[in-house]
């Protein structure tokens, strides 16, 4: 299982210099990926695209750019713009976010999500692949060719929990991003669906990206409280109590890496045996102690401790 790292968490207070350097770092110590959400004001493609100058060998992959808010045809050239930009190794990590965003701050209608998805891949999956495109949905559309900035595509995934979206995924992608999500979902809903999606197609066996928070601590269960307190809406938002129930868990402190060395290191285990690909921290702590602690954990799995 490769290991990587989630700086997401570096969005709260946006600083480009800070999410570099914090990519550069991931990449010296040997870890294989770093991964950014599109959330708020900064854009992750971006950010990548100005850290590929300065990295050589770690992929850099969104998770997630949502799909509401941007045409595919804007995308796909931002997409290709960083990837010719980081030499090849942009991961295209995109998803549906959720009906309280696209409807509550996007102000646009939540409907027909699946056919939304299809359309939009219909769209990108050919401008990305060579540049031109005659597509017309029922959602999206686009019609037309122009230069590409690079002759290789980056590697394009979804955000899959449900059936639908699994065989989508496995069907039409590289692999699924995942957030919220413990070792026996990844066992009993997302290895197999999406895995059975990407055979039946005749396409390679899928990247599996599982992310959680991961915080090395001697006071796990002032940790836990934090953490449950931070993403108490993941329990709420229907996709991912889906997941959680399938858990068994309350909600996704219960499944998050929380405790000492031996731990967390039990926890990758367990996440690699289920049938994750990848697994992509976000690095907590109370104090730079502990967050420094996270890191050597990650980089000794990313470095034999748990292949």
């Amino acid at each position: 299982m490769r290991i990587g790292i989630n700086g997401s968490g570096l969005l709260a207070k946006p600083d480009l210099g800070a999410m570099v350097a914090d990519i550069q770092r991931a990449e010296s110590e040997g870890l294989a990926n770093y991964w950014l959400a599109q959330t708020g004001l900064v854009d992750a493609l971006t950010v990548f695209a100005v850290a590929g100058g300065s990295t050589s060998s770690i992929d850099l992959g969104t998770a997630v750019v949502p799909t509401w808010p941007r045409h595919p045809q804007a995308l796909a050239a931002q997409a290709l713009t960083t990837q010719a930009a980081t030499g090849g190794r942009t991961i295209l990590g995109i998803g549906l976010a959720h009906q309280m965003s696209v409807e509550g701050s996007w102000k646009m209608k939540w409907e027909r999500p699946i056919r939304h998805m299809l359309d939009y891949l219909g769209v990108l999956e050919e401008l990305l692949a060579t540049g031109k495109a005659s597509y017309e949905g029922e959602v999206w559309s686009f019609v037309g060719e122009s230069p590409m900035p690079t002759d290789t595509p980056p590697r394009l995934m979804l955000a899959a929990l449900g059936d639908q979206m699994l065989k989508i995924a496995g069907a039409r992608s590289d692999g699924t991003i995942l957030w919220c999500v413990g070792p026996k979902t990844l066992e009993r809903q997302i290895v197999p669906g999406i895995s059975q999606a990407a055979a039946d197609a005749g396409r390679p066996a899928p990247s599996v990206v599982c992310s959680l928070p991961v915080w090395v601590t001697d006071r796990p269960d002032e940790a836990r409280a934090i953490v449950a307190k931070t993403l108490t809406i993941y329990g709420q938002l229907p996709s991912y109590r889906a997941m959680l129930d399938i858990e068994g868990v309350d909600g996704p402190a219960d499944i998050s890496l929380i405790g000492s060395e031996e731990q967390v290191s039990e926890g990758l285990a367990q996440i690699a045996a289920a049938g994750a690909t990848d697994f992509t921290a976000v690095a907590q702590g109370f104090d730079d102690d502990e967050r420094e602690r996270a890191w050597s954990v990650l980089a000794s799995a990313a470095n034999g401790g748990n292949d």
